[in-house]
């Protein structure tokens, strides 16, 4: 568990370093989004359709995101690594609940959950341990449930790590993942990849896969 620990401690010191620029800077950033927010709210449709559980933000960050999830009408809560992000979105949203963890050992019974949510928060995983996480996402949702993966795609190369500014991430082909995801115990429901906007550099790929 060395390694693990390594990158899960280097990840959630780098968060909490730059928590409140990252919440400042990203608070508004999907209201330019539209494609983005068209994907979080046909999740939130497929979720509220099945009428099973909560749904999980992993990764939540200052928790802007968990708080449209609940707009769209989904009991949603958050976890993230960050300590400083979970006390920001706790400020930020007092109604909901975010609590400190990892994505990779949940404190939740089997089959909990109607949806999870990773919205770029697989990114700094080291791609031999992403397999180990997606295992969790389908240990603790519903047979029926959703989960949503949002991530950087790395345009026809293999998975390949890039200088992230919080610190180093991946990007992963869809087909890929897709096929990671299929041997964890999902199936694909839809995919959105999106070009870069002005001041972005990478296309953002969208997964919505059902837990079979």
């Amino acid at each position: 568990m060395s390694e693990p620990s390594s990158y899960l401690t280097t990840t959630a010191d780098a968060y909490d370093d730059v928590a409140v620029l990252y919440a400042d800077l990203f608070r508004e950033a999907l209201a330019g989004l539209p494609l983005d927010r068209s994907v979080l709210t046909a999740f939130a449709e497929f979720v509220r359709t099945t009428g099973s559980g909560r749904v999980a933000d992993l990764g939540c960050g200052p928790g802007n995101v968990a708080a449209l999830l609940r707009d769209l009408g989904l009991d949603v809560f958050g976890v993230d690594l960050s300590p400083v992000m979970i006390d920001l979105a706790r400020n930020a949203y007092p109604d909901l609940r975010f609590d400190v963890g990892s994505m990779d050992a949940l404190d939740l019974p089997d089959g909990e959950l109607g949806g999870v949510l990773s919205w770029y928060s697989l990114i700094h995983t080291p791609p031999k341990e992403v397999p180990s996480y997606l295992a969790e996402f389908r240990r603790v949702l519903a047979p029926g449930g959703h989960v949503l993966l949002a991530f950087f795609e790395s345009e026809g190369e293999p998975v390949v790590p890039f200088d992230h500014k919080v610190t180093t991430a991946y990007r992963w082909p869809l087909d890929a993942l897709a096929e990671l995801a299929g041997k964890a115990g999902f199936s694909e429901v839809g995919r959105m990849l999106r070009e870069p906007l002005e001041g972005e550099r990478f296309r953002r790929g969208h997964l919505l896969m059902r837990a079979v």
